[in-house]
């Protein structure tokens, strides 16, 4: 093979060892519990599940109508909901300052999870048949089918499509086009379910109903500054 060949078949294969480390890499710790977060004096911004998340810079307010709660919004990282996320992220710490919201992912089912992780497999399984089918094929003791000669006929194109094509199925199974949310371990509003986005003022009724303040649960629009 020549130097591009063996770019071409060692570039999936760093891709496909990668997801396999991630995939069998230990999970980290979950964040402390509400009773933990209650006896010191700040709510736990800094335990995220996911880092590519920030957490917003204001300073959390003791004491505040919506200290010790904690909402957690989970959803589809792949299908581009973060934006959505960030904002109700933003309207949420507006509304009940000292409520303690993380973002984290909504993992697909585990068949479409595990079928997401062998389709780096069939890419690098169908570019290896392509540049070295000629010495595979005899040593399987069987002559290479039509389709081969019509694969290597375009080589790189076959190559190419190949690559987009796994990598679109790919991002595929990786969806679960979820937005779900959770306020103290309740789910309290689901994508799934409702197949829609909740509204901002929808979100914020549902998060003032559980507060332990029956006098903002009243009058869940009112912004405390």
């Amino acid at each position: 093979m020549d130097r591009l060949q063996l770019l071409l078949l060692g570039f999936p294969i760093l891709l496909f060892f990668s997801d396999v480390v991630n995939l069998f890499s230990i999970s980290p710790p979950p964040p402390p519990s509400k009773s933990s977060s209650r006896s010191h004096h700040h709510p736990p911004h800094s335990n995220h599940p996911i880092s590519d998340f920030p957490t917003s810079p204001q300073s959390p307010q003791i004491g505040g109508l919506g200290y010790g709660t904690r909402v957690d919004l989970k959803f589809c990282v792949s299908c581009s909901y973060k934006g959505t996320a960030m904002t109700m992220k933003k309207m949420l710490e507006a509304s009940f300052p000292g409520i303690d919201v993380v973002l984290s992912n909504y993992p697909p089912a585990f068949p479409k999870h595990l079928l997401s992780k062998v389709v780096p497999v069939l890419q690098i399984g169908v570019i290896a048949v392509i540049t070295a089918g000629d010495q595979i094929f005899p040593r399987l003791g069987m002559a290479p089918p039509p389709w081969y000669y019509t694969l290597r006929a375009n080589r790189f194109g076959s190559m190419a499509s190949t690559w987009l094509l796994g990598n679109f199925l790919q991002s595929s199974l990786q969806s679960s086009g979820a937005f779900e949310v959770y306020c103290d371990g309740e789910l309290v509003f689901s994508k799934l379910q409702e197949q829609r986005f909740p509204s901002e003022y929808e979100l914020r009724e549902l998060i003032a109903k559980r507060l332990p303040d029956p006098s903002f649960s009243s009058n869940p629009g009112r912004v405390v500054l």
